[in-house]
């Protein structure tokens, strides 16, 4: 053995260490490690005593990393995510071809699920992982190839692709629109049932407050307004009849296109702040990875043709 490596530091303190030293947080390492807050503490101090340097500045309700601390975790995360990359390559090569993607609940639920069955047709050698979280996934270290956000444009990497823009109109199902006039009234609205999302505070175009506004129905009241957590559950609502919705262009164009939801008042508002982009991790440059990209590129491009149909 070289003499050298036999005073390196074991495996388990070092991911310790560059965990706490990228979260600057001794708590959130243990919750990424499934260890305890002081199992993680006792890793870096016995790093620490290992290599005789400090490597945390321990403050009040603060964490940061010496010099030290900052020259030890470029060279820990360049050499982890670098055996990172070797292990699944060799994990790869034992197992069939897999592209595993991550996207918002709405998005997955309500546009790329439908699909992807499209895709197995054409690629049945290849399988595909979705994982549906709202949050942003760390691409670079978690086991994602493929990410559809829904952000702004200023949010968006630079290496990430426009899938769509956003675009709100009122819908229902075809029997509650065929009761409406073009234009709602206040006793239209005094019969209806408003379908909202809960976190419309966080984008205020998907609240019902302006569009009843623009209407002329700002003081109006509706029946009832039935509030969802999940995008995906409010529009099965809509379906079902239950209210009318504010509908997102893309994810409600299959319903659109095959009759289960439709235009209520004719308008459609275009939203430049936000959008759908595909966004690919730096490591996945993998063959059937480049093939699901290619396929939801225009998977998306066939989406804006049928909305604008």
């Amino acid at each position: 053995m070289n003499e050298s490596y036999r005073r390196l530091p074991s495996l388990d303190p070092l991911k310790g260490f560059e965990a706490a030293a990228r979260h600057l947080s001794f708590t959130k390492a243990a919750a990424e490690l499934f260890l305890t807050q002081s199992a993680v503490s006792r890793q870096i101090q016995t790093l620490e005593e290992q290599l005789g340097v400090r490597l945390f500045r321990r403050e009040t309700r603060r964490l940061s990393l010496t010099q030290e601390g900052e020259v030890l975790y470029r060279a820990v995360a360049e050499s982890l995510s670098r055996l990172a990359e070797v292990c699944a390559g060799l994990r790869a090569a034992r197992r069939r071809p897999r592209v595993n993607v991550s996207a918002a609940v709405g998005i997955a639920a309500l546009w790329l699920v439908p699909r992807l069955s499209f895709f197995q047709d054409i690629e049945p050698d290849v399988d595909v992982r979705l994982s549906a979280d709202n949050r942003l996934v760390d691409l670079d270290h978690e086991d994602i190839d493929l990410a559809l956000r829904y952000i702004s444009p200023d949010k968006a990497p630079p290496e990430a692709v426009l899938l769509f823009e956003e675009e709100v109109f009122p819908v229902a199902a075809p029997a509650l629109a065929a009761r409406l006039p073009a234009c709602l009234r206040a006793a239209d609205l005094a019969e209806l049932t408003l379908l909202a999302f809960e976190h419309s505070h966080q984008a205020p175009w998907l609240s019902w407050e302006p569009w009843l506004a623009g209407m002329g129905l700002a003081n109006a009241l509706p029946k009832a307004v039935l509030q969802f957590n999940q995008y995906d559950q409010l529009i099965r609502a809509a379906e079902d009849g239950r209210g009318i919705a504010l509908g997102r262009g893309p994810l409600v164009a299959p319903m659109m296109a095959d009759g289960r939801l439709r235009l209520i008042g004719g308008t459609r508002l275009r939203i430049a702040a936000r959008g759908y982009y595909l966004v690919r991790a730096r490591q996945s440059a993998r063959p059937e990875v480049e093939r699901f990209a290619a396929w939801l590129l225009a998977e998306a491009k066939q989406t804006e043709r049928d909305a604008a149909a």
